[in-house]
């Protein structure tokens, strides 16, 4: 099967390929641990935080946003010696400053999708030069959950979490992913 040019050999990058990445994602406790891991993904590969997704849920609570917002200093301590997590004090006080302002949006789905309408955007690119690393919706949005208290949610992290998320549907043209999801 044909697949995006970032898709690897490697059987996890392939399974989230082809059935978690543009994927449009409406549930709250999923749009929530997406974000999270797009922000430990900043400067790193998307597949260094993939291999590390199944320890992350289980050090940071299974994401649950209110217990991950009372995680205590000393929490994050002992997490900086786990080695089955990225140990980055910044990115895991990050994580627990998201999901206290998490848990301060009235509808955390509804103000996500507003960046692109409340509708996936099917985008129609060739190849790898096509697809941007920003965009204004991604900008608009940066700027809005940096108001609203969040942090390591810069323009590109949040384009690729929209992409992730299947805000936007970015899977090139020569994808066969493409098709499948251009239709829903």
């Amino acid at each position: 099967m044909p697949r995006c040019f970032w898709c690897t050999d490697d059987p996890l990058y392939i399974a989230y390929h082809d059935e978690e990445w543009g994927v449009p994602q409406r549930d709250p406790q999923r749009l929530f641990e997406m974000l999270l891991l797009e922000g430990f993904q900043a400067g790193l590969s998307w597949i260094t935080v993939l291999k590390k997704r199944e320890r992350y849920r289980e050090v940071l609570f299974g994401f649950d946003a209110e217990r991950l917002a009372r995680m205590t200093d000393e929490e994050i301590e002992e997490r900086m010696q786990d080695p089955g997590i990225i140990r980055n004090r910044l990115k895991l006080q990050a994580a627990r400053r998201n999901a206290q302002a998490w848990l301060k949006l009235e509808d955390p789905v509804t103000l996500l999708w507003s960046f692109v309408g409340g509708q996936p955007r099917i985008n129609r690119f060739d190849g790898r030069g096509d697809v941007p690393a920003v965009t204004a919706q991604a900008e608009a949005m940066s700027k809005s959950l940096r108001k609203l208290g969040f942090t390591f949610v810069g323009p590109t992290i949040c384009y690729a979490y929209m992409q992730a998320t299947g805000m936007v549907m970015d899977h090139t043209l020569e994808c066969d992913r493409h098709s499948a999801l251009s239709m829903n």
